[in-house]
């Protein structure tokens, strides 16, 4: 009966973890809307800031432009933009995200715009570790018809390369303390955030944007190259 009883348990464990991996794979993007739209000009709004930290928009907003421009497309000036925005009263970056997709392109004359969710952001602080991390979405939709062309998340944090296993707890928690103090006072968040800009905004990775009209790669992309 036990020998049953394990049998069966071992069965649905098995399924089960077969099922997770599957679902971690998870599954190829469409990117029918984005073949068919083509975008050569992209609009980065300024992020909306899930975060405690009041310097994520423009720490990750300052970020955007190099991915973008390495995929192959053009990028309207981040600093221009949020001039533009000011000079028309516009500062909030949730009033920002509400203006029609056809008064930014009457504005800006880009060919899409890319709409930015900083989640996380920052510095914290865990018994006997201590962790920067920065968590982003983007989606980014066409200015002519509306469509959402594409959407993707990414994420970076220092516990990538940390190495907490040695020194005892004291060791832990002096090197926690001490990585929060550093991290905050050198603004460690700023180069996380550039990562995770990168990883979210360049081309050629699974599941991510496709290569702009500026790359030697545009229309040889029919998905992202691994």
């Amino acid at each position: 009966m036990k020998e049953k009883y394990a049998m069966k348990w071992t069965t649905l464990l098995a399924a089960a973890l077969l099922l997770g991996g599957c679902a971690t794979q998870g599954k190829k993007y469409d990117y029918s809307a984005f073949q068919q739209s083509r975008p050569a000009s992209i609009l980065v709004l300024p992020p909306l800031n899930g975060s405690p930290d009041i310097g994520a928009t423009y720490s990750l907003w300052s970020q955007t432009t190099l991915p973008l421009a390495e995929s192959g497309y053009y990028v309207l000036p981040v600093t221009l933009v949020d001039e533009a925005f000011r000079q028309n009263g516009m500062t909030a970056p949730a009033d920002i995200h509400e203006i029609s997709i056809g008064k930014l392109r009457q504005i800006f004359g880009a060919d899409a715009a890319l709409y930015i969710n900083v989640k996380q952001y920052g510095t914290s602080y865990m018994v006997v570790s201590s962790e920067t991390r920065v968590t982003a979405s983007g989606k980014l939709v066409d200015l002519r018809s509306g469509a959402t062309l594409w959407e993707g998340s990414a994420t970076a944090s220092t516990s990538e390369t940390d190495n907490n296993s040695s020194g005892g707890i004291a060791g832990l928690l002096i090197k926690a303390i001490i990585s929060q103090i550093s991290d905050t006072l050198s603004n460690r968040g700023h180069a996380i955030a550039g990562i995770t800009s990168s990883r979210l905004l360049s081309a050629g990775q699974p599941n991510g944007i496709l290569y702009g009209p500026r790359s030697p790669k545009y229309l040889k992309d029919g998905s992202p190259t691994p």
